[in-house]
């Protein structure tokens, strides 16, 4: 019996669909934005109309969006990577010029019902057509310098797309979660230190070139370099956010002040505490339990995707599975970074907590493309 006629035998069919999707992914994903849910509701001093409801309404949505793509045989998805990613592409190009400013960034286009920022869409579509080049590529030929050329062209484009909105962060992102998917591809480790040397240099030019005519960042993006080297040297301005996410932390304790108890979050010493510092705000009201709850189900959400990529036998579902995984890792690994004080403040959400609507539905949709090569795998 062929690979595909074993395939066509093995995958289940219609309705049946829905019993071999990966229910503790599911049902683990159902949990986070629950947790999401009732910070929101907490962050809100208990309006539940103002940030919980549209919240709970846009997961319910992703949610019926990952089923729709589950749904949908994983080959169709490695046929459309390359339109999917053409038109995350136009969309960025697009925001130069019809795209809606907002915190002094051009980053969105209004669609009317809501405003899509195209670079989220860019996490998914650039992981799918690097999915699918993997899947072309032989094995072989995976560190050969022209057929290495091909992917970094893929993820230095839309990079330098996201960079010039300006939004440094999602840049990052792009950029990181490309080349740890070229790694898994298995591009040889010493192209990964050649470019990691050439980081090195680039940050020192980077740095030499503050204050002059060629200053190569913003300075509000050196500002934050410096709130985040030493945040105590502007702690009433640069400073502000980072001292004020790090009190709440610790005011916490080990279980918290309990909900829309926090003095900070309550007083609005806490910035931005709905969206990139609601990770401080649900340490501040639950405390460290709370904290390691949380990271606790975004861990089973990464060991759900790894285990589901080491089951198949497709190399464009297996690449994928694992690069959803990684921009998901990104995510949340960056956010908790940030508030921490142990990376610059970038602006990257806390994954299906923070309040949004763009990287809700984006994501979800990623792990609809890990559902369906779940639910299309051999058995």
């Amino acid at each position: 019996m062929s690979y595909l006629e074993y395939t066509v035998k093995t995958v289940p069919a219609g309705p049946r669909k829905l019993l071999f999707l990966n229910w503790p992914l599911a049902v683990t994903l159902i949990a986070v934005a629950g947790i999401g849910a009732v910070m929101l509701y907490s962050v809100a001093g208990g309006d539940f109309s103002r940030w919980a409801e549209p919240q709970l309404v846009r997961f319910t949505a992703g949610f019926g969006l990952m089923l729709i793509v589950a749904m949908v045989p994983i080959w169709f998805w490695r046929n459309m990577s390359v339109l999917a990613y053409t038109i995350s592409l136009a969309l960025l190009v697009a925001v130069e010029f019809v795209g809606v400013t907002g915190m002094g960034a051009q980053r969105w286009i209004d669609l009317g019902v809501m405003r899509l920022q195209p670079s989220e869409l860019m996490k998914i579509t650039l992981v799918m057509l690097l999915a699918a080049y993997y899947d072309w590529l032989p094995v072989a030929k995976a560190s050969r310098p022209l057929w290495v050329l091909v992917p970094v062209l893929i993820v230095l484009l839309p990079t330098a797309l996201v960079l010039i909105q300006p939004d440094l962060g999602t840049a990052l992102l792009l950029l990181i979660a490309g080349g740890l998917v070229m790694f898994i591809a298995g591009v040889h480790w010493a192209y990964f230190a050649g470019v990691l040397a050439a980081g090195a240099a680039l940050v020192a030019t980077v740095f030499q070139s503050r204050g002059t005519d060629w200053q190569l960042l913003k300075d509000y993006q050196f500002r934050r370099i410096d709130t985040f080297l030493d945040p105590a040297t502007d702690p009433l301005g640069a400073g502000y956010h980072i001292t004020q996410s790090k009190i709440a932390l610790g005011s916490g304790g080990w279980t918290g002040r309990g909900l829309m108890q926090g003095t900070q979050t309550r007083l609005n010493f806490l910035p931005e505490k709905h969206t990139d510092f609601i990770f401080t705000t649900l340490a501040e009201e639950l405390g460290f339990v709370g904290g390691v709850t949380l990271l606790f189900l975004y861990a089973l959400i990464l060991a759900f995707c790894v285990i589901s990529a080491l089951q198949h036998r497709d190399r464009f579902a297996q690449i994928l599975v694992f690069g959803v995984a990684v921009t998901f890792f990104l995510f949340f690994a960056v956010n908790m970074s940030m508030v921490m004080g142990l990376a610059p403040v970038v602006g990257v959400p806390l994954p299906l907590v923070s309040y949004g609507g763009s990287a809700m539905l984006v994501l979800m949709l990623g792990f609809g493309l890990v559902q369906s090569a779940h639910v299309h795998r051999p058995r």
